[in-house]
């Protein structure tokens, strides 16, 4: 989850445990606590393969977080040793502050597709139920006004000022259930289906769209193309889904490359294989992007198409067509030959303003056609 929703639920947390006895300083604990999982982003893994797979690794484990917790809670009881033996604060009050603080961090991640190993070191299966976008205000609002009403009443009226906190935490919980419900939900139109179709036995991917979940993306994979549609609450047909072609065999002589191998284990066999003339867009930081194929053909008939086409892989759990959020060069193709090639990560195509207020029309429409967006509408960061 975002930065903010993070912060908010180890503040929560942390006013939980120790808020009347202590006051906003469990919630100031909780925050930072609730915050330094994420820390791992400031992590140098070598290229950005390693950098995308590593994320959610140790920093989010139960194991670690549980053996880091009391190290921790040790030095901010002794920060606040004094204060404390006023209040009969005691270091295992503290530590289960932390350690709440801590495990939530992930668990929440958990509900987001991208995957979180929860499990090392005994297992490194990234758990990424999908039901929660990154960004979900629903999930961060009742936390938020919980903090509010727990930080204005804490003096006058300890009492309330903790069940608004508690409330707080409960919403966004009960919130937390309605996503995996609704997600289960959709799941099962979609297998139903499918059924009497040609993707019958293909693997399918259902998560939120942005902001929501009402309106859902589905992907669908065989073993030529992923095929994929949106799917609302309200919807009475079943999803419409669009093909677009993928070409697993250019991986065909790279079975055994690490990078290769780790994007199709993180992304669970969700990702998408193409190839296309390389753009340099920085001279200081050199990066290149997929070239749309009517670019490429194009290029191909001015002559302008470089000796080396990259091969891209495009992680479809995150993002939408043709907006991806994580795609890596990680072959290229010369004379017909491919072979290894650094590992560039593709700079994120930001779908245009607009795309948000299709979708919450979408909600409501099924019959709404989709959107058709020039190149040049969309954005590079």
């Amino acid at each position: 989850m975002d930065s903010l929703t993070q912060i908010a639920l180890g503040a929560a947390v942390g006013t939980a445990v120790l808020g009347r006895r202590v006051g906003p300083r469990a919630a100031l604990w909780g925050a930072v606590c609730g915050t330094l999982p994420d820390l791992d982003v400031l992590v140098p893994y070598g290229d950005p393969v390693r950098t995308f797979t590593f994320h959610r690794a140790e920093s989010h484990a139960l194991f670690w977080l549980t053996l880091a917790a009391p190290l921790l809670a040790a030095g901010i009881a002794r920060i606040h040793r004094v204060a404390d033996r006023a209040v009969g604060v005691s270091f295992h009050h503290w530590w289960l502050l932390t350690w709440l603080a801590l495990v939530t961090h992930p668990l929440l991640d958990a509900f987001t597709v991208y995957g979180t190993q929860l499990l090392l070191p005994f297992s490194d299966y990234p758990v990424g139920l999908g039901s929660v976008f990154i960004i979900d205000p629903l999930v961060t609002l009742p936390l938020l006004a919980g903090l509010a009403g727990a930080w204005l009443l804490h003096r006058r009226c300890p009492r309330t000022a903790e069940r608004w906190n508690q409330v707080g935490l409960a919403l966004a919980a009960l919130y937390l259930g309605w996503t995996v419900a609704a997600q289960a939900h959709v799941l099962g139109h979609v297998h139903r289906a499918l059924a009497a179709t040609g993707l019958a036995d293909g693997r399918v991917l259902v998560t939120p769209t942005p902001f929501n979940t009402l309106l859902w993306r589905v992907v669908v994979m065989d073993e030529h193309a992923y095929h994929e549609g949106v799917y609302s609450l309200f919807d009475r047909d079943a999803p419409r889904l669009e093909p677009h072609p993928t070409q697993p065999t250019l991986l065909a002589g790279l079975q055994h490359d690490w990078t290769v191998r780790r994007l199709a284990w993180f992304s669970k066999g969700f990702y998408a294989v193409s190839s296309g003339a390389a753009v340099e867009l920085s001279r200081a930081s050199p990066r290149a992007v997929a070239m749309p194929r009517p670019m490429e053909r194009a290029a191909a008939a001015t002559g302008d198409v470089p000796d080396a086409l990259p091969i891209v892989m495009a992680d479809l759990r995150m993002g939408q067509t043709p907006w991806f959020a994580f795609s890596f060069v990680v072959a290229e193709r010369r004379d017909g030959a491919i072979t290894r090639a650094p590992v560039r990560q593709i700079p994120t195509r930001r779908p245009p303003p607009a795309a948000l207020a299709w979708l919450w029309r979408r909600i409501w429409d099924e019959n709404l056609p989709p959107p058709a967006y020039s190149s040049s509408q969309t954005r590079e960061t």
